[in-house]
């Protein structure tokens, strides 16, 4: 059985094919005719069999922790919002829910809260990506209308990257880009980071800007191309409406101005300008770097600034591009899944809007304003005005900022309700009510890709426990509440309605528009192909462009330019605190991990939670590269190995953003974030947080490797997963255990008789290893080290894979290091292939001389194509070394 659904991670929306054979084996390939992806995955998308398992899973409702009937939990939650909203008001409520719900879900519990309880306090972690998006794309064009399609990528002959390292969180889109590149010898492609991030390895210009001085770059940018022959003039004068007062801001900005604010050289920018003011066809994409600050909304409309100016929009190769972070962070805000909004892509505080929505839903009672956003909810709920909370497939104890904060709220929350798939996270142990909810795999309905592309996620496995669809949960919720409107038959029903909406009394009049969609019938839903809205009697086949006709939608159907003055991040660095932290996704995981570190395959890349830091920096703070560093922010703090590198700009230090409570001890950066936000958006400034780094030196550093799982330490440094066939546990410590060896044999919880021990002590040293071997197999190992100088991890996952250790293997567990060349295969570059970075040097050695020469010796890099610029990255600088050698 084969099955045409979605990939559950990005917003770039790939098409997945799920097959199941007649054992039940799961097996995934990406859909050769979804237009996203074409049938290419990244290594995320690619291990998705890997992690469909119930390991993990909650399976039934919990109330107050114990095993409780559906009826028992629905009451509960329905009573305990019922109390609240009779004592307090229906703004004593709140939802919190999620980009990673399907449209329909969200459709219903958008309907729940703002038609039927009369609150709008109900907002997602879509917040924390795209919200300054929204409210950008609302104040240029009256609407959150992305303008353009994957192909205008592929048209343009400039592409600008802003804030944004496509090459590991959108990796399908970034092959894309580079596919076409060379297809296209005349595209260009910049890139804008502070760091220099794997995108920068298919660019031709990188830009390291300053931290928070995105505003002042693209402001240089709109006054360079006021004075050049780039300005389209007609479309200015027709189409648009504030040129004047936004170039007045602007005027007399020169580009070594703008240099010296953004902290690059003069002719590097001045490059930059001349291409973007010289080349028509140029599409500028831009993601968290962006979105994630306190001025994230003028950072949005200074771009769109510059493509307004030169007319590079609604027209094929050009336009300002939004890359979503979300599998349905675009679905949600379709049906007003932010607390500023209605669904349709209505607006709350426009009466006749509410009035319009009232009377589709046959509402009681219409929420009247904007209700609270994710950070100030969490404050609400902290103080006291927020009684009940109702949180839906998120994990905001990791995810939101000044995260020990929020822990706090939700301890002292009167009623906490959290529906999940996962039984145990940050979140769910702070719930009164836990209710099991579908996974990928198991539910169905829509989600909105990136380029405004709505496509089928459909169910290809049987319900497990007592899981239901959260749709379902929410409707089954609304009626116990004694509301009618949430008797749906199916699933399908659900998005007609919603594509009714979209069209109810429109005429135009509003961007977001799938009417064409509302007579769907049950097969006709099943069998829906991707399609970009708008989907009308008009367009019944969708609209990949907007904007064709230069018609916006304000009232005067003009884009509007706004004028930007820039401002500095909202916390600036110290004394006390020197450094910038930016946080942010690496390769192979997805937001707190709960999907992918079930896989050892995705935690073979990056194991450890990381900060990243220019040498300089590093040197300052007493630092080396692998030993331990304790950051310290004024909102918390955390532990993570140093990784010091040239790539990053001096002042700055990175730390990836998916480590939690289940996977690390003392590993949330989200615990060191600073809760600012953007007035207008209210997104969270996650790339700019001031913070202090030192040393951290316990007395000793251990790695524990099982084929049983092991038992996580309560308190100190660590960090657990799978890898390879075993579980893998590092770890270190302020004091000594009495016995080293009483300790191992704890740890692995092996005290059988038949385990043959192989132990080698070094006391003076502080060095000691342990391996138990079983029926000739290695069965687990612990490694001990006073300080960071412990062996390859990777040499030694590969020996759990032998039937049997051979002499030569029970000599290196005792040595510590692999005896013979190839043995240790060192870190994992490729993930889809487990190809390691000695094996890449090593070919490498032997003469290959590019990404496509290590790909045919060694397969790398041939399947996703995320690891192409580590590759090309390792290639160059033996090169470079071969250059240096001949001079």
């Amino acid at each position: 059985m084969a099955v045409k659904t979605t990939c559950p991670y990005c917003g770039v929306g790939c098409g997945v094919i799920a097959s199941r054979d007649a054992a039940g084996t799961v097996s995934v390939e990406g859909d050769r005719q979804h237009p996203a992806n074409f049938g290419r995955l990244c290594s995320k998308g690619s291990a998705l069999a890997e992690t469909i398992g119930l390991e993990g899973r909650l399976l039934e409702p919990l109330v107050d922790g114990q095993p409780a009937t559906w009826d028992d939990a629905l009451d509960r939650v329905a009573d305990g919002f019922g109390r609240v909203i009779r004592e307090h008001g229906p703004d004593a409520v709140a939802f919190y829910v999620s980009g990673q719900l399907l449209t329909e879900d969200y459709y219903v519990i958008n309907k729940l809260a703002k038609g039927f309880v009369g609150t709008a306090n109900i907002d997602t972690n879509s917040r924390l990506c795209m919200a300054s998006s929204v409210a950008g794309h609302k104040r240029a064009f009256g609407s959150d209308t992305v303008p353009g399609c994957y192909e205008d990528l592929e048209q343009a002959d400039l592409l600008v990257l802003v804030g944004s390292n496509a090459a590991w969180c959108h990796p399908i889109l970034h092959q894309r880009m580079l596919a076409a590149k060379e297809k296209n010898p005349a595209c260009k492609i910049v890139v804008i980071d502070p760091r220099r991030t794997a995108t920068c390895e298919g660019a031709d210009l990188h830009l390291p800007l300053r931290s928070g001085s995105d505003a002042v770059l693209f402001n240089g940018l709109f006054a360079f191309l006021a004075g050049s022959k780039a300005v389209d003039r007609e479309f200015v004068g027709n189409c648009t409406t504030g040129v004047v007062e936004a170039l007045k801001q602007v005027a007399g900005q020169t580009v070594a101005q703008t240099a010296a604010t953004c902290g690059l050289s003069e002719g590097a920018v001045g490059l930059f300008f001349d291409w973007f003011a010289r080349t028509e066809r140029v599409v500028t994409l831009y993601s968290q770097g962006i979105n994630q600050s306190s001025s994230g909304v003028d950072k949005v409309n200074a771009i769109i600034n510059c493509h307004l100016l030169t007319g590079r929009i609604g027209r094929p190769g050009m336009g300002p591009f939004s890359l979503t972070g979300q599998p349905n962070a675009m679905g949600g805000r379709e049906v007003g899944g932010l607390a500023n909004q209605l669904a349709a892509h209505m607006e709350l505080e426009n009466p006749a809007h509410r009035e319009l929505v009232r009377r589709f839903w046959r509402a009681p009672v219409m929420a009247e304003k904007g209700g609270l956003k994710a950070v100030d909810m969490f404050d609400a709920i902290a103080d006291g005005r927020i009684k009940a909370v109702w949180i839906i497939s998120t994990n905001p104890a990791v995810s939101l900022p000044d995260a020990d904060r929020v822990r706090a709220a939700l301890d002292k929350c009167e009623l906490v309700v959290v529906s999940d798939c996962v039984r145990d996270t940050d979140t769910t142990r702070y719930a009164d009510v836990l209710l099991p909810a579908l996974a990928w795999g198991e539910k169905d309905g829509t989600v909105t890709n990136s380029e405004r592309r709505i496509s089928r996620q459909r169910r290809f496995l049987e319900v497990p426990g007592e899981a239901r669809a959260d749709w379902r949960i929410i409707c089954d919720v609304a009626a116990r509440m004694g509301y009618s409107g949430f008797d749906y038959g199916s699933v399908a029903e659900v998005f007609r309605e919603h594509a009714e909406l979209s069209g109810f009394e429109n005429n135009g009049a509003r961007d977001f528009d799938i009417s064409a969609l509302s007579t769907l019938d049950e097969r006709g839903y099943e069998a829906l192909a991707p399609v970009q809205w708008p989907v009308t009697s008009d367009h019944p086949a969708g609209t990949a462009r907007m904007f064709e006709t230069a018609k916006f939608f304000t009232p005067d159907r003009k884009a509007r330019f706004i004028p930007i003055a820039p401002r500095a991040p909202r916390h600036a660095t110290s004394r006390d605190y020197p450094l910038v932290l930016n946080s942010g996704r690496v390769r192979d995981q997805w937001h707190t991990m709960t999907r992918t570190g079930k896989t050892a395959r995705l935690l073979s890349h990056v194991f450890e939670p990381y900060a990243e830091f220019h040498p300089e920096d590093a040197r300052l703070a007493g630092l080396a590269n692998d030993t331990l560093a304790r950051l310290t922010s004024p909102w918390g703090e955390m532990i993570a190995r140093v990784v010091v590198s040239s790539d990053q700009r001096r002042g700055c230090v990175f730390v990836p953003m998916h480590w939690n409570a289940e996977f690390a001890g003392e590993g949330r950066v989200n615990a060191l974030v600073n809760p600012a936000t953007d007035p207008l958006s209210g997104q969270p400034e996650s790339k700019h947080t001031p913070v202090k780094a030192d040393p951290y030196a316990p007395q000793w550093h251990a790695f524990i490797l099982s084929r049983n799982p092991i038992r996580r330490p309560e308190a100190g440094y660590w960090v657990h997963g799978k890898a390879g066939d075993c579980w893998r546990l590092e770890l270190a410590g302020e004091t000594r255990p009495e016995s080293w060896r009483d300790w191992a044999r704890a740890q692995l919880g092996l005290d059988d008789v038949e385990i043959e021990w192989i132990a080698y002590r070094d006391p003076g040293a502080g060095r000691f290893r342990y391996a138990a071997v079983r029926d000739g197999r290695l069965d687990g190992c612990v490694f001990i080290a006073p300080d960071h100088t412990l062996p390859s991890r990777a040499w030694l996952t590969g020996l759990f894979a032998e039937p049997q250790l051979s002499a030569n293997a029970r000599m290196s567990l005792l040595a510590g290091r692999p005896f013979g060349a190839g043995e240790d295969t060192g870190p994992v570059v490729c993930s889809c292939f487990g190809v390691g970075r000695h094996q890449i040097t090593a070919e490498i050695g032997k003469g290959a001389d590019s990404v496509e020469a290590i790909g045919r010796r060694l397969k790398a890099g041939t399947n996703c194509g995320g690891c192409r610029p580590e590759i090309s990255k390792l290639v160059g600088a033996r090169a470079q070394m071969r250059q240096a050698a001949a001079s």
